[in-house]
């Protein structure tokens, strides 16, 4: 019997993290799953909790490992994937689903203190986790079958009133994920982004904060479904993404936007 498949998942105390770590660990993977599970002050809402960590991985006993680490310390985080080999044997797939959103002000009002979580969290986490994760999968013999996927969003193609921090750390991930697919080529592994449109997270939430809305509902009409999507929704697309099935696809972009338009 061959060996049950092994994940990393960044972010995934709650929204598309969360319901990605549910989506495999059904499925038969087994999955490391790693949050910060603390509040950061630069940002202007709660993130992830201890408790909402835990909770992810009591629904899968055995099968999820939880981790708090924080994606912007490799050390920690290199911890987290030490972990994957020495607890579950190999490392099959890595998501970088951690991410945080600061704006609601023009681009000549914001300053790096306001740009600073978005990169240092969604861009250079990403790179590390990749830093870490790639080299593990490396070490599987070949025929190889690593997959990488890192959260982009429909922010990485279309332009946001307020949120130009949050389009240009956005546009860095899918050019983070480009970049990588060329240096994976011939190894077997690959490296992909998916842009969910709205979706019903904590991110959502801010969003709508930022621009005055009472509920994220509002969004719904930007996207060709004409609602909000759900996290799991997206999470079936990653899960797919994880998958030895996958191979066509490296280097590109998964829009799982519900057909968002700008």
């Amino acid at each position: 019997m061959a060996p049950a498949p092994v994940a990393i998942v960044t972010g995934a105390a709650r929204g598309i993290g969360a319901a990605t770590v549910h989506r495999l660990a059904a499925v038969g993977w087994r999955v490391v799953a790693v949050d910060i599970c603390r509040d950061d002050p630069a940002l202007g809402y709660p993130l992830g909790t201890r408790d909402q960590l835990a909770a992810v991985a009591a629904a899968h006993t055995g099968a999820v490992l939880a981790v708090e680490a924080d994606v912007r310390d490799i050390e920690s985080l290199g911890h987290a994937v030490e972990l994957a080999i020495d607890r579950f044997g190999r490392l099959d797939a890595a998501v970088a689903a951690a991410a945080v959103m600061t704006g609601g002000r023009p681009l000549w009002e914001t300053t790096h203190a306001d740009w600073a979580p978005m990169f240092d969290i969604g861009v250079h986490g990403t790179a590390n986790l990749a830093r870490l994760a790639v080299p593990a999968m490396l070490a599987q013999p070949e025929p190889r079958t690593g997959r990488f996927i890192a959260l982009a969003s429909a922010a990485a193609h279309h332009g946001m009133w307020h949120l130009s921090g949050y389009n240009a750390a956005k546009h860095a991930v899918v050019g983070l994920i480009k970049g990588l697919a060329h240096d994976l080529r011939g190894t077997g592994i690959t490296a992909t982004a998916v842009s969910p449109g709205s979706t019903r997270t904590a991110l959502l939430t801010e969003t709508a904060r930022l621009y005055h809305l009472d509920t994220v509902d509002d969004f719904a009409s930007h996207q060709l479904l004409d609602r909000i999507l759900e996290p799991d929704e997206v999470a079936a697309t990653i899960a797919w993404l994880c998958t030895p099935e996958s191979a066509a696809v490296t280097g590109s972009v998964v829009h799982a936007d519900g057909g968002f338009v700008s």
